[in-house]
């Protein structure tokens, strides 16, 4: 199993990113033969336009990977505009792409509908994902259900390739996250940081705990039993909660008797021992950039031999690779 993913540098990480992503980066690092990472940087231009914005949340994304438990020993951990060998494989997919598929995309589909300007960067944006996967022959792609469009169309250009100019691209499969998508922001819906309703990994503790305790919640008096299940609150606390402690404050919402800010307590105490390990170990690779940064180097050394590799396979079968 060869496994490959991305994740944008378009912020500091969230809860969202860790339960939906990161976590089971981490995960499949422990399983997979071999396993690709890479931090997006060129997906993340089409929302970010400052340049040192971009170069410090390229950084600090690799921090905070590698303080989060990815292992460069286990998994290739790289920096996505290192291996140019990828947007040249963009252009061979566009030259299969057709204009409909990407019209019906999600992203582009949605910002039109809203009535916010698109570019031609987003417009192809799943050509350049397509190619980020299958610079690296990946054969699994762990995704939520509401990324699932990316697959198949990473899957329809490969086998549009493929049948033109032979076999040539392995077809990737989804791997679905469970609940990637069901983890709610302080206002109860998906946590995004365009909604601005995110809680950070590596906030400070007491930054944090102010957030957790101003999380919207009803109004419902103090009495009155709740319902667990239909509760953002309770769907938080339980990311972290052992299953015995879930059970107990289900329990609690069922009989009454309780205020959110008892909720809201527990949940910033499990929360800030959770990711405690983590703060340390990042705290301490913040003090050696140096080693982070040869970490990716190395990361997009050995990426760029695969994704070469490929390439020139691609380049071999369409008719641009040529000697006389």
């Amino acid at each position: 199993m060869r496994v490959l993913s991305g994740i944008q540098p378009t912020g500091r990480f969230h809860w969202g990113n860790y339960f939906g992503a990161i976590r089971q980066y981490i995960e499949l690092q422990e399983v997979a033969d071999e396993a690709f990472y890479f931090i997006a940087n060129l997906h993340a231009l089409t929302t970010i336009r400052d340049r040192e914005q971009l170069q410090k949340n390229t950084l600090d994304a690799a921090i905070d990977l590698l303080a989060l438990g990815l292992d460069p020993q286990k998994a290739t951990l790289f920096v996505q505009s290192d291996v140019p060998e990828v947007c040249e494989l963009t252009w061979l997919l566009m030259t299969v792409t057709p204009m409909g598929l990407l019209e019906r995309c999600h992203a582009y589909k949605d910002k039109k509908a809203r009535g916010l300007p698109a570019d031609a960067g987003l417009f192809a944006y799943p050509v350049l994902m397509a190619a980020d996967i299958l610079a690296y022959d990946s054969d699994t792609v762990p995704v939520g259900e509401d990324q699932l469009q990316h697959i198949e169309v990473c899957r329809d250009l490969a086998g549009s390739f493929n049948a033109k100019f032979g076999e040539t691209f392995v077809l990737p499969r989804a791997k679905i996250i469970e609940g990637a998508a069901r983890v709610p922001g302080t206002d109860g819906e998906k946590m995004s940081k365009s909604y601005n309703n995110t809680l950070d990994i590596f906030e400070e503790p007491e930054i944090l705990r102010k957030k957790i305790m101003r999380i919207v919640t009803d109004s419902r008096p103090i009495h009155e039993p709740k319902d667990p299940e239909t509760d953002h609150l309770f769907q938080l606390y339980s990311l972290f909660a052992s299953p015995a402690q879930r059970e107990a404050m289900a329990a609690r919402y069922r009989q009454g008797g309780f205020g959110y800010g008892e909720v809201k307590t527990a949940l910033a105490d499990l929360a800030i021992d959770y990711f405690a390990e983590a703060r340390r170990r990042r705290a301490e690779l913040e003090q050696k950039p140096e080693l982070v940064l040869k970490i990716l180097a190395d990361g997009a050394k050995k990426a760029r031999a695969k994704a070469a590799e490929v390439l020139l396979r691609a380049k071999k079968a369409c008719g641009v690779q040529y000697c006389w």
